[in-house]
């Protein structure tokens, strides 16, 4: 599998479009705990995750933090950049350059491309089919986000702990999190003292196993059942958003594929 495969929303983009991206895709090490960018920024870049995950956060001016949406090889981080008007009140400096409305901190550390936000903007502008790829994702990360706020608002937290642990699960290969309770607690926007209990919980349940900065997922299915229904809201609706990359495209029968000149995709490679 290529790595632009690894990317669900890279791999949704038609290949004679992608013959134009991948030009301007940079692989780089995505270390956890690492900031891409802060809400308030320039945005430079726009990132495609491929085995890191990334969270969306909010701040409020007290400092206090919430999770609003995780990033994984599902998407891409900065939507921003292809959205911007030339309007400074609708998210954009005085010199046109977009501003990121969210911090974008790694919560797994991985790999992935990065993008310049220019060129992303170029490539939307270019080709009506990667704005409608662009366009279908961010859609879906805009009800993820407010699926979220609502599960934040509405549920408990032991429900919210459970939703944010499966959120974070599907967007890596195991049932291991490398990060604090203190840390989950900022994304949850709680005291780490409920995060605490929750987890506690969890574990007298036998659904988790947790120690001291790692936390490891023993039943998957009874996390699940601890959950609220907003996990299962945001998991279909990036169903439905793969299924929907997956009709957009149509094959060519092998039989006509050379007389009609058409190439396979090439594996991309990875610098070293």
């Amino acid at each position: 599998m290529s790595y632009r495969e690894q990317n669900q929303l890279l791999a949704a983009m038609p290949f004679d479009d992608w013959r134009y991206i991948e030009s301007h895709l940079e692989w780089i090490e995505m270390p956890a705990h690492g900031t891409l960018f802060e809400a308030g920024d320039s945005l430079r870049h726009v990132y495609f995750p491929i085995s890191a995950v990334v969270s969306l956060v909010s701040t409020m001016l007290d400092g206090a933090t919430v999770e609003v949406a995780a990033v994984g090889n599902e998407g891409m981080v900065g939507v921003e950049a292809f959205m911007g008007s030339s309007n400074a009140n609708n998210g954009t400096t005085a010199s046109g350059t977009v501003m990121a409305q969210h911090t974008a901190l790694v919560c797994r550390g991985g790999h992935g491309y990065r993008m310049s936000a220019q060129s992303i903007a170029h490539h939307a502008k270019r080709s009506e089919r990667v704005m409608h790829h662009l366009l279908n994702y961010t859609r879906t990360l805009f009800q993820h986000m407010s699926q979220t706020s609502a599960c934040n608002r509405h549920h408990s937290l032991d429900q919210q702990l459970a939703r944010w642990l499966l959120v974070h699960l599907e967007r890596q290969p195991d049932d291991e999190l490398h990060i604090t309770q203190e840390r989950i607690a900022s994304m949850l926007g709680v005291r780490r003292e409920g995060v605490t209990g929750g987890a506690l919980r969890l574990q007298k349940a036998g659904v988790i196993r947790y120690g001291r900065g790692q936390m490891s997922v023993i039943d998957r299915a009874g996390l699940n059942a601890h959950s609220c229904e907003c996990h299962g809201v945001i998991r279909d609706a990036y169903t439905r958003l793969s299924n929907d990359a997956v009709l957009q495209v149509k094959p060519v029968p092998a039989t006509s594929s050379a007389a009609l000149g058409v190439c396979s995709p090439s594996r991309s490679a990875v610098p070293t």
